[in-house]
């Protein structure tokens, strides 16, 4: 039940590890915080973590309406569906692609998601069934690629702009994670894995770097407690880049839509 959603937007990366699922739990709620209704979708099907992250407990369950439809499960006031409300953390799936896919499209459209200015998609990394499935089947406002700045993750991040750019779905910006790391000691700010990489890619696909995030271990730690770094006003810092990212993002969709619109012309 998508019909009353404004915008879905797909937080992707074209690998594992890069920080994909928590900065599409941190964009979420800054985006709230920016007064939008926001929800939130894990479409990792195989690897679901926003659970996790939101500090949902293991054994929520989401409510049935009419033996038809979801009702999301409210988490600091996001409306969110996940595999792992209707599985445990030691259950793996053991599926083959379209079986996935198939499950991915049954979250989506059989959970009333009621009235939402923006719905978030956590996707699983890489290009494989599950992207394609949402791609086809979805009116996909645009996408963020999550990325760190080192060549090999960026290689990764460039299939999958590629991807969407096939599926003719926007790019809304990149999004370079682990961008710095400041010492706790010293102070010292360096670049561990690579310098300017996300501003690279941005440029070459003619799209915006939304924001750079530092490599900081209370993202970590907040993200383990269930108490998101852009909610826990533990580093403010990093809040207002979550923030920042949230309102270039809003501006990004708010411009595409006014330049998508047809123009009555008096004469």
């Amino acid at each position: 039940m998508l019909e009353k959603v404004k915008y879905i937007i797909a937080v992707a990366s074209g690998k594992g590890g890069v920080g994909k699922s928590t900065t599409a739990v941190n964009i979420a709620l800054a985006l709230q915080s920016l007064g939008k209704s926001v929800g939130l979708l894990d479409a990792d099907i195989y690897g679901p973590s926003i659970a996790m992250m939101l500090g949902v407990p293991e054994n929520q369950r989401p409510e049935v309406i009419n033996e038809k439809f979801f009702k999301p499960v409210m988490a600091h006031g996001l409306a969110t569906i996940s595999m792992a409300y209707l599985t445990t953390d030691k259950t793996p799936m053991l599926w083959r692609g379209p079986m996935a896919a198939g499950a991915l499209q049954q979250l989506l459209q059989q959970t009333d998601w009621g009235e939402l200015d923006v719905l978030v998609v956590d996707m699983p990394p890489g290009t494989g069934d599950i992207q394609l499935t949402l791609a086809q089947k979805v009116q996909i406002s645009g996408a963020v690629i999550v990325t760190t700045p080192q060549d090999i993750a960026l290689l990764d991040a460039k299939k999958g702009i590629e991807m969407f750019v096939k599926v003719n779905i926007p790019i809304l910006g990149i999004v370079e994670n682990m961008a710095t790391h400041i010492c706790s000691s010293c102070g010292a700010e360096e670049s561990i894995f690579g310098d300017g990489g996300g501003e690279t890619v941005a440029d070459q696909y003619k799209t915006q770097l939304l924001g750079s995030l530092p490599l900081d271990r209370a993202i970590r730690e907040q993200g383990d407690a269930g108490k998101p770094i852009s909610i826990s006003q533990i580093k403010p810092e990093i809040t207002s880049h979550y923030e920042q990212i949230a309102e270039r993002l809003m501006a990004e969709l708010e411009q595409s839509e006014a330049e998508s619109s047809p123009q009555i012309v008096f004469e």
